[in-house]
């Protein structure tokens, strides 16, 4: 590495730039389908509320005007997401740069980030909130890094957006800033830092925010919870020490799954140099571990006392993705040289930012070999195109959030409801005709489903319309391999 790229860490940034680019082009030319979390999204944009349910809505807010801005598109889902994944990065890079003087290892540091596969892989492939947090995690430490280093007002107020943004994206973000807290007070050199006068800021910056979802979530925060809960929660009939075992083994292997990777592509590249960096340390790195020991104690808590038994890899994000920085800051303690270990690294970050871009279109492009279909295979678009040729619906109920946000995408002009998110039921009166459409299981039932009779009887008085069928060939369909919609008309009365 030159003297020059030394001093100059903003190549970094740019590389960056190139790749999340690379990552919308790529996104384009996969499919024109949504997954899971991308549907959601455009389905829940056809209205803004200060809460939409499990999930608190900073997304959906950022989301929901960028789509009045620019019109309902899958560019302007993947723009947004690859935005928001870049300014974290640049986030996490000005972060290292403060605490780090060997710019070889805010590089590394940085680009490290592509060594966690929840964050390289599946953020890419279909997560959204789970971004959020990342991108709300890196403003927050950001703020907070530099408010322990460098003070001012900016400072505390960048920490208190973060935590903001944060507890907006997702409610166990909170426990990221409280292990900063108790990590920086645990030390009696940066001590003053919690007591300065500033932080008063930090604070009301970060209630400001997040007050419209509070005056939300103080009246819906079973509807709120529930479902998170009920993930965490799910032991089955298991005894108390075996749900305890379940989460505690649960947690261990989640920890293993986002930092294995990271740990071995460092221990690699660093080879036999490494080893003097785990005995090594700096006020840094204390900080960050307590800060990791706080995290995991919490968690821990949750699993003794709050019956989790299931804990999920990416709940892990808000923490853990401070992993690279620490592992750099050990190494930088240990006096290790880096010269060698920056070129291996770097051809590390070329395979992956080859082989990820490439691995998302291939696991969709390849069912034309395997027969293997993923959501994003699904012809929503020309099944959509087909059934406008018959009549141009006023109204669409769809079977499920997926289906529904698939659909929405290609006529944003129409409101389209989903059986499953009743929280949207705008005035159907004089809208006619409504199109109904559902997916159909293999070798299931054509008629039909009993919750969407159940829904035209209850909201429009309606009785059970004929249940047609309409197939179209998969997008990347092997031979003549077809995928089977559920559709029916209702003529309304007005």
């Amino acid at each position: 590495m030159t003297e020059t790229n030394r001093r100059d860490i903003s190549w970094i940034f740019a590389l960056l730039a190139a790749y999340f680019m690379l990552q919308v082009g790529v996104r384009l030319a996969t499919s024109h389908s949504l997954d899971l979390d991308e549907a959601e999204q455009v389905f829940r944009s056809q209205w803004l509320a200060a809460g939409y349910g499990p999930q608190p809505p900073f997304y959906n807010w950022l989301q929901y005007t960028v789509f009045q801005l620019t019109g309902v598109s899958l560019a302007a889902l993947s723009v947004v997401k690859n935005l928001l994944l870049f300014i974290s990065y640049l986030l996490y890079g000005l972060t290292a740069r403060l605490i780090l003087r060997d710019k070889a290892l805010v590089a590394i540091a940085t680009l490290g980030l592509l060594t966690i596969p929840q964050m390289v892989f599946e953020m890419q492939r279909d997560l959204t909130h789970t971004v959020a947090v990342f991108f709300s995690a890196s403003i927050f430490f950001y703020g907070f890094i530099r408010s322990l280093k460098q003070p001012s007002l900016a400072s505390y107020l960048i920490a208190g957006v973060g935590i903001g943004f944060g507890l907006l994206a997702k409610y166990n973000f909170a426990i990221l800033p409280a292990a900063a807290l108790i990590a920086a007070l645990a030390d009696a050199r940066l001590r003053p830092r919690i007591f300065d006068r500033r932080l008063v800021l930090t604070a009301v910056v970060a209630l400001i925010i997040i007050l419209p979802h509070l005056f939300w979530l103080k009246d819906n925060l079973d509807f709120a919870t529930a479902r998170t809960l009920e993930k965490m929660t799910a032991s089955g009939h298991a005894s108390y020490p075996a749900q305890v075992a379940m989460g505690v083994s649960s947690l261990a292997l989640a920890v293993i799954s986002f930092a294995g990777l990271t740990v071995a592509i460092f221990a690699i590249i660093f080879g036999k140099s490494l080893r003097p960096a785990l005995g090594s340390g700096s006020q840094w790195t204390q900080l960050l571990e307590r800060m990791m020991l706080v995290f995991l104690i919490g968690i821990l808590l949750l699993i003794v006392f709050g019956g989790a038994a299931g804990i999920k890899d990416r709940w892990l994000v808000p923490m853990l993705f401070i992993l690279p920085l620490y592992v750099c800051l050990k190494i930088e303690a240990a006096g290790v040289t880096t010269a060698k270990a920056f070129r291996r690294f770097m051809a590390v970050v070329a395979i992956i930012m080859i082989g990820v871009p490439a691995a998302l279109y291939g696991s969709v492009a390849a069912a034309r070999f395997t027969g293997h279909y993923e959501r994003l295979n699904r012809p929503y678009a020309p099944m959509l195109e087909t059934l406008r040729q018959q009549a141009e619906p006023a109204a669409i109920l769809a079977g499920d959030s997926l289906l529904a946000g698939n659909l929405r995408q290609d006529i944003p002009g129409v409101p389209v409801l989903s059986v499953d998110y009743p929280g949207f039921s705008p005035d159907l009166s004089g809208r006619r005709p409504l199109l109904l459409v559902w997916l159909l299981p293999k070798d299931g039932s054509e008629a039909l489903p009993p919750d969407m009779a159940q829904w035209l009887q209850t909201n429009l008085g309606a009785s059970t319309p004929e249940a047609l069928v309409i197939d179209k060939p998969y997008f990347y369909q092997r031979g003549d391999d077809r995928y089977r919609f559920g559709y029916a008309w209702v003529n309304q009365p007005g």
